[in-house]
């Protein structure tokens, strides 16, 4: 009965594992994951910065369909339109928050979309984005919807 007791103790110890830090930790690691994605997409352009900060599982909707999966992602931006400018989208997270597990998090905020056509027109398109991150095992933080 002792070695029963050990051992549920044990597997309630481990199961109640949660990554080390803390709520407040987790969320500035969101915060700054968002604004480095954000300024990677700004300087080397929507597709890259999307790829790197994709989960596996990752999902985005665009023209009102899901793209499932960091695979699927890669075939979207290399299938997708080229436009006829350049594109520069940035965004900044207005609120973040996480789980107590530290496991789950996201954030939203505004977001502007310019493109600058060859005759050098700005066209500017704002609105509101929000991303749910999951803690990889690696402990970096990726997208799973954006």
């Amino acid at each position: 009965m002792i070695r029963f007791g050990i051992i549920l103790t044990v597997i309630v110890c481990i199961g109640c594992q949660s990554n080390s830090g803390s709520v407040e930790q987790w969320k500035q690691e969101i915060y700054e994951t968002e604004l480095a994605f954000s300024r990677l997409s700004e300087k080397e352009g929507i597709e890259k910065a999307f790829l790197a900060y994709a989960a596996e599982d990752a999902v985005i909707k665009r023209k009102g369909k899901l793209v499932i999966s960091r695979d699927s992602l890669k075939s979207y931006f290399k299938n997708s339109n080229p436009s006829t400018g350049t594109e520069v989208l940035t965004w900044e997270p207005d609120f973040v928050d996480v789980s107590n597990s530290g496991d789950l998090g996201y954030t939203y905020g505004k977001f502007i979309y310019s493109l600058t056509d060859s005759a050098g027109n700005v066209t500017e398109n704002t609105g509101y984005f929000h991303t749910v991150w999951k803690r990889q095992k690696d402990g970096a933080w990726k997208f799973v919807w954006d």
